[in-house]
């Protein structure tokens, strides 16, 4: 956390109140404001709420602009609570600071800082050369938190990469057959379906979709689902015409990431089925995740949930490239010395090397138990 997220003045329960208010007016696009962050706005004066609102997609006006509409005149004197540090730059709307300005708010209660370069500090900075009070970090961590793939991106360029596995208790995810469906139970599939209608891209590899022809797509039964990109880590292109991810019911792209040795006429074969191709040209005989990873976040993608076997499980992880891990245990054993584990790959030598997770959440779903942690600092 940067030292401008410290606290200028001690925040009352009010303020506690309308920021926990704002974090929950932000949450509700989740997953729909890529590349920009979540963020929700709440404007109180003399103890009652006169406007609030929260940004909805890139492109539509910032929770602030939408909270200003709400309270019109109002706005003269109020406070205005707000997870994440107001715009002070031109981007696909003005800046945010200028109409705060303008409308004659009296403070702003911010979370913390915007990361981005553009407008880290600088828009704390106007305000409060316009003479408004500015207290900053208030609710931080969960402000944080809430962002952290946006976070991510702005300080790495590629996207907060989730890695999601379902095991045994003795950590199979397959019977010697290769039967896998479904080791967990409904609900905690059900959760699966809500994190793909929150992330911007699914990814797994050619072996799980050759194996189980997965769709890919969030089931939800509610309106405003959407389905996430989907990504397919296949070297030679191997991706069948039939396969369920070039599916024209879903509006959601597929993207097939080759190598430079997939053959040049069956990419043009799959892409005139419409599927989007990216050469990962770094790694002449396999799929550099690191490199791919660089990609999607030139192409705006913020969040990333891998659902994959055990070898892209492993690649992920030796690549260094997985934040996030979710662990769904379920409560059966499968046994077997060459049934599939969560994490393939060659393995570690010493305990010292193993991935330590940190700030680790436990939830049950049914059943079925979520184990949920941190891999980077």
């Amino acid at each position: 956390m940067t030292q401008s997220c410290k606290n200028i003045t001690e925040p009352s329960e009010t303020d506690r109140v309308y920021m926990r208010r704002a974090l929950d007016l932000a949450a509700r696009a989740r997953g729909r404001t890529s590349p920009n962050p979540m963020v929700g706005a709440v404007l109180s004066k003399d103890g009652v709420v006169v406007g609030e609102g929260f940004h909805s997609f890139a492109g539509s006006d910032h929770a602030e602009i939408e909270a200003l509409h709400e309270a019109e005149s109002e706005a003269a004197g109020a406070t205005l609570y707000v997870n994440l540090e107001p715009c002070c730059h031109f981007g696909r709307t003005p800046p945010c600071v200028d109409r705060i300005i303008q409308a004659g708010i009296r403070r702003v209660v911010a979370a913390c800082e915007d990361p981005n370069p553009a407008v880290s500090g600088k828009g704390f900075a106007a305000l409060r050369a316009a003479g408004v009070t500015v207290d900053v970090g208030l609710l931080a961590e969960e402000a944080t938190r809430l962002n952290e793939a946006f976070f991510t991106y702005i300080r790495t360029g590629r996207p907060f990469v989730m890695l999601k596995a379902a095991a045994s208790l003795d950590g199979k995810i397959a019977t010697q057959t290769g039967d896998s469906r479904w080791i967990t139970g409904e609900s905690a599939r059900q959760h699966v379906h809500h994190l793909r209608n929150e992330v911007d891209a699914v990814l797994v590899g050619i072996g799980t979709v050759l194996r189980d022809d997965p769709m890919l797509t969030t089931r939800l039964g509610i309106p405003d689902q959407r389905d996430p990109t989907r990504v397919i880590v296949d070297n030679l292109a191997r991706l069948p015409l039939r396969a369920q991810v070039i599916n024209r019911a879903s509006t959601a792209p597929t993207i097939l990431a080759v190598s430079a040795m997939a053959p040049r006429a069956r990419l043009e074969v799959l892409e005139r089925e419409g599927v989007q191709v990216i050469v990962v040209a770094e790694s002449p005989r396999r799929v550099s995740l690191a490199h791919l990873m660089e990609t999607l976040g030139k192409m705006g993608c913020l969040a990333v949930m891998i659902e994959g076997g055990a070898e892209i499980n492993a690649s992920a992880l030796q690549e260094g490239i997985v934040d996030k891990l979710l662990l769904f245990l379920a409560p059966i054993l499968i046994g077997g010395k060459s049934t599939p584990t969560a994490v393939g790959g060659a393995g570690i030598e010493t305990l010292r090397e193993a991935k330590r997770l940190r700030d680790i959440r436990i939830e049950r779903f049914g059943e079925d138990i979520l184990i949920e942690g941190y891999l980077h600092e």
